[in-house]
Parts: C-alpha cells; structure tokens; sequence
C-alpha cells in the first residue's frame, strides 16, 4: 500500500489519479497519523432486463422539443443578447 500526505494532495494529484486508475488504494496521512484510505470507485454494471420499461425511462429523459442544428447558433446567439445585451 502506498502513502500520501495531505500537503502531496495538492502537489502530486497526477500521480494520485494514475495509482487509482491502475486500482490501487492510497492511505491518507495527516499530522503523521493515517487518517483515511484511497480506493478506486467500483464500477458496478447494470443489467437491463426488462427492454420496455428502459425505453420508458429514455423517452422520459429526452428532450420534448428539439432545436434543429441549424437553428441552434441562431437560438444561442438570440439567448445571449437577451440575458447580456
């Protein structure tokens, strides 16, 4: 297992992030005491089984009304006008 303290954190935060992606876990040490662990989050899958009702849930979270691209910078542009002047 490997250590870091909390001053390292802010220094060596790159190196943090490649030790978690590889999954390996870190222990924290503040004030030369170890006052927490570092792990990986766990990816834990879900399995669809039922296909009517995870269509159900994607239509509801897609947009109601669609904005067609080329019409898109025009709204952006129009948007901004309007909150900044």
């Amino acid at each position: 297992m490997q250590y870091i303290t909390t001053t390292e954190l802010r220094t060596q935060s790159s190196d943090l992030v490649e030790i978690l992606k590889q999954g390996g876990s870190v222990s924290l040490i503040h004030r030369s005491k170890v006052i927490g662990k570092i792990e990986p989050a766990q990816k834990n899958p879900i399995a669809i089984t039922d296909i009517k009702a995870f269509r159900k849930a994607l239509a509801e979270i897609q947009p109601k009304k669609l904005i067609p691209r080329k019409d898109r910078d025009r709204v952006y542009r129009q948007r901004l006008m309007e909150k900044y002047g």
